[in-house]
């Protein structure tokens, strides 16, 4: 029974008392009225008092409900909504005695339930933050195999969206065979794994660090698992680069070493008697010490660059002039070849070194001519485009595979070992002009078709206009 309804009840019972005792009081006029004369007067007056008490009593019952029943059920209402989340409702705390406290008690409650709230929202945008935020991918998925949760990282590196993704089972997403295959284990394993994955993605290799785990609730209730990879490609590759840069030094050193070493045992065990041989040795000599000291001031100045206090003095260049000095370099090499040189030199001032950019012109030339044939041509264009200056070298030379064109800058990295080496490069010249470029805060692009050519686009800042 409600508490509106024990209150209308009561106030039911008041008024039929209340009616009682006018009846008594009429029982206590009835001889009177037997006597009077004038007998309508009498239940005139009979009715008026029980009018004004029947009213009396409306009025005070209704004052009674307002008071008692109104600040219940405000009480109710706001339980109700606190019930349905809205934790910013309050109860009216009125007069009452009977619902004072109660009022008080539902408002605390109130108050403590939206703090709660608000502290609960703030650990999920703060948990929702790292998760968006953090370098790794991350994957959950629940005990039946649907997937619940996906960070951006994860998104961005599989190059799905959220609605393909969420509410599907993970071995319905497209994701590489050997991720999905890692997944599985570790859901049919329920047991912590790591691992590095390989697999290939359309021409490249791509290599993930995986980690997985069992997601466990309370009372030790397996819920899912939760898989974190991040893409290590790049490390790989650098690692390898490092392999390769140790592997190459140490041959391309080896190789003058072992010659220098070989003829001089010879000429010591008696060849030096022979003038033809000991000349003969003594050339081949001095040529491999030149190669190793080439060698080696290729790798002091590209250690040297690629230091991050290595810094140039930029001022206004002449890039017509710089060029022009550059061929007169290389000239003796082209034309050993009979490689003929197409020039198409507009005036061009830029922002740069002119010893280094001489140095990137001299090995993008030497470059040309080491990978051409005999009769060839090569052609070399300076114009400038919009508020940069563009070099093109382009040679008629062997080419270079579209899957080997991203390692032309590492060191030592050659295209054809046996033509390159033997024709006393280093292997570093490219590595060299892509750190001076760089320095000069330009870039450089390689164009290339097998048997056809190559070419090789150099931007460089031009000078500001005083």
């Amino acid at each position: 029974m409600t508490f509106r309804r024990r209150l209308l009840i009561s106030l039911l019972l008041w008024i039929g008392t209340l009616l009682i005792g006018l009846y008594l009081i009429v029982l206590q006029f009835l001889p009177l009225y037997e006597e009077a004369a004038n007998k309508s007067a009498v239940w005139l007056a009979l009715g008026l008092i029980f009018l004004v008490g029947l009213g009396a009593s409306a009025v005070i019952g209704n004052r009674i409900i307002r008071l008692q029943v109104e600040p219940v059920e405000n009480a109710t209402a706001t339980a109700v909504e606190l019930v349905k989340g809205n934790y910013r409702a309050r109860a009216y705390e009125s007069d009452a005695q009977g619902s004072l406290e109660l009022n008080k008690t539902i408002n605390v409650l109130a108050r403590n339930l939206q703090e709660v709230a608000t502290v609960r929202l703030m650990e999920q945008e703060r948990l929702k933050t790292l998760i968006e935020n953090m370098g790794s991918a991350l994957i959950m998925i629940d005990r039946q195999g649907t997937i619940s949760l996906v960070n951006r990282a994860f998104l961005e590196e599989t190059g799905l969206s959220s609605d393909a993704v969420l509410g599907s089972l993970y071995r319905e997403i497209s994701i590489a065979p050997e991720l999905k295959s890692f997944i599985e284990t570790v859901f049919m394993t329920e047991t912590r794994s790591r691992d590095q994955i390989e697999f290939a993605e359309g021409l490249k290799m791509k290599n993930l660090d995986v980690y997985g785990a069992p997601v466990i609730g309370e009372h030790e209730r397996w819920l899912g698992v939760v898989i974190v990879f991040h893409d290590i490609t790049e490390l790989k590759k650098l690692e390898q680069v490092r392999k390769d840069f140790v592997a190459n030094v140490s041959h391309e050193l080896r190789t003058p070493v072992t010659s220098i070493k070989g003829f001089s045992e010879t000429l010591l065990d008696g060849a030096y008697q022979d003038t033809d041989t000991l000349l003969s040795f003594l050339e081949i000599i001095q040529t491999e010490s030149n190669r190793l000291e080439m060698l080696i001031n290729d790798l002091l100045n590209l250690s040297n660059m690629e230091r991050s206090a290595f810094h140039i003095e930029l001022e206004p260049t002449d890039m017509k002039a710089v060029i022009e000095r550059a061929v007169e370099t290389v000239h003796p090499k082209l034309a050993e070849k009979n490689i003929s040189l197409e020039l198409d030199l507009a005036p061009v001032i830029v922002n740069g070194d002119g010893n280094r950019l001489i140095q990137v012109i001299v090995n993008l030339l030497i470059n040309a001519c080491t990978y051409s044939q005999e009769n060839t041509k090569v052609s070399l264009k300076l114009y400038a485009e919009g508020d940069q200056a563009i070099v093109e070298v382009e040679d008629q030379g062997i080419g270079i595979e579209a899957s080997e064109i991203g390692r032309l800058f590492e060191r030592f990295y050659r295209v054809d070992r046996a033509r390159s080496r033997n024709s006393g490069g280093t292997g570093l010249g490219l590595s060299i002009v892509k750190h001076i470029i760089e320095a000069h805060h330009g870039n450089v692009e390689v164009e290339s078709e097998v048997g056809v050519g190559t070419t090789f686009t150099v931007h460089l800042p031009l000078a500001e206009e005083i």
